[in-house]
C-alpha cells in the first residue's frame, strides 16, 4: 500500500533501489532486462501560470491499533508490532524515546530482525520460539494478502498508508463514474487492491518482477482476480513518459519513489533532482476531471514543506487543495505517535 523505506514495500532483484540495495526488496523505478531504451531529451520544466491551489497543513494522518495490525510499543531504536498472529521486533531509528512495556512483553516476540539496522541494510530474521515460514496470511480491512519476512526487514505492507487507501476508496465511490488509477512504485499491491475493490480500473507499475509476482499472489488470495488490474513491470519514469506520448490519462495517481537508487545500466535516481520531473509528468497524464495525486516520501531528512511547495507549484492553475504533512502510527502501550513518512496530495 512505502518504502524511502522498504515501500512499499524480495520485492523491490533489480533496479532503482530505495536506498541502493533496498529497492531490490521494495518496488522500484528502474526497468528490468537488458533492452535498450531510446534516449529522451531532458524534460524542460517551467513555472505554471495561475493561482496556487489552496493548502491544508500540517495534516497528520494517523493509524490506530486494530485487529489486523498494531504498534504495540517502541523505543530505544526498536518497534514491537503485531502483524496478524505474529509479534515482530524491527529496528526503528525514529524511536529515540524509551520503551514503555517491560522486557517480558518484548521477549514474547515471534520474529526479530537482526543484522544491519540501517534503513537500507541487509539483515536476517531470528525466530526465538519456532521457525516460521517465509510467508503467512494477513488481512487489511477484509482484504487477504501475504506477509513475508524479507532480508530488508520489511514484511510487504506499510500500515501507515491505510489513511491514503481509505481516502482514495472514498473518492472512487463518491465519483459515481468509471475511475482510472495509476499506482507507480506499487510494490506488493495493497493500494491497487483497495482501489480495484472500490470499483476503479487500476494500472500497477513496479520494476521488480518479484514484487509483481507477490502482488498478483495477493490479488488471488484476496479473491479479486476478476477485478481490472494491469500489472506492469517497468521503470516508473519511462512508463509515465510513454503514457504521456500515448495520451493515456488517469483520475488518481499514487507514487512512492525512492530517496536514492541506481539501476542495472548505471541509471541514477536522486529524489530532489528527479522528483520535479516525475511530479510534472504525473500532472500531465491526468484526465480532464481528475480526483487526486498522492506523493509519499520515506526515509528522507527533509521537511514536508519542500514537497508541499513542489506540489502546489506543479498544480498551479488547476484549483483544488494540496494537503501535506506526515503519516503516523499511534502506539498501543503509551499512546505515543511514531512518524513514518512525509506526504503531499493534491485533491481536485
Amino acid at each position: 500500500m512505502k518504502p524511502f523505506r522498504d515501500k512499499r514495500r524480495d520485492s523491490r532483484s533489480h533496479q532503482l533501489a530505495k536506498g541502493g540495495a533496498e529497492q531490490a526488496q521494495r518496488g522500484t523505478g528502474t526497468a528490468p532486462g537488458n533492452r535498450t531504451e531510446p534516449k529522451t531529451a531532458p524534460r524542460v520544466l517551467s513555472r505554471r501560470d495561475g493561482a496556487l491551489p489552496a493548502e491544508h497543513l500540517p495534516l497528520i494522518l494517523e493509524v490506530a491499533p486494530n485487529a489486523d495490525y498494531a504498534l504495540l510499543d517502541s523505543g530505544a531504536g526498536q518497534k514491537l508490532e503485531q502483524y496478524g498472529p505474529y509479534r515482530i521486533v524491527r529496528p526503528e531509528g525514529q524511536a529515540i524515546w524509551q520503551k514503555a512495556l517491560p522486557a517480558k512483553d518484548w521477549d514474547r516476540a515471534d520474529a526479530i530482525f537482526t543484522g544491519d539496522t540501517d534503513e537500507e541494510g541487509i539483515g536476517r530474521w531470528r525466530f526465538p520460539k519456532t521457525p516460521l515460514g517465509e510467508t503467512w496470511p494477513m488481512k487489511h480491512d477484509g482484504i487477504d494478502y501475504l506477509g513475508r519476512f524479507t532480508s530488508f526487514r520489511h514484511v510487504g505492507v506499510f500500515p501507515e498508508q491505510a489513511s491514503h487507501w481509505d481516502h482514495m476508496a472514498g473518492l472512487i465511490a463518491a465519483a459515481k463514474r468509471p475511475v482510472k488509477v495509476l499506482n507507480l512504485f506499487g510494490y506488493t499491491g495493497l493500494a491497487s487492491l483497495v482501489a480495484a475493490r472500490a470499483g476503479a480500473e487500476v494500472t500497477h507499475v513496479d520494476a521488480s518482477k518479484k514484487a509483481i509476482g507477490w502482488a498478483r499472489e495477493n490479488q488471488e488470495m484476496a479473491g479479486l482476480s476478476q477485478k481490472p488490474i494491469r500489472w506492469i513491470i517497468d521503470d516508473a519514469m519511462k512508463f509515465a513518459e510513454r503514457e504521456e506520448r500515448r495520451g493515456s490519462r488517469y483520475d488518481i495517481i499514487l507514487f512512492d519513489p525512492p530517496a536514492y537508487g541506481r539501476g542495472p545500466k548505471g541509471e541514477v535516481w536522486q529524489l530532489f533532482e528527479d522528483l520535479p520531473d516525475l511530479t510534472d509528468l504525473c500532472s500531465s497524464i491526468l484526465t480532464p476531471k481528475p480526483l487526486a495525486v498522492v506523493l509519499t516520501a520515506y526515509s528522507i531528512r527533509a521537511s514536508f514543506f519542500a514537497i508541499h511547495a513542489l506540489m502546489r507549484d506543479t498544480f498551479a492553475g488547476m484549483g483544488g487543495t494540496v494537503e501535506s504533512g506526515e503519516l503516523i502510527i499511534r502506539e498501543k502501550s503509551a499512546g505515543r505517535a511514531l512518524s513514518t513518512s512525509l506526504f503531499s496530495r493534491w485533491v481536485a
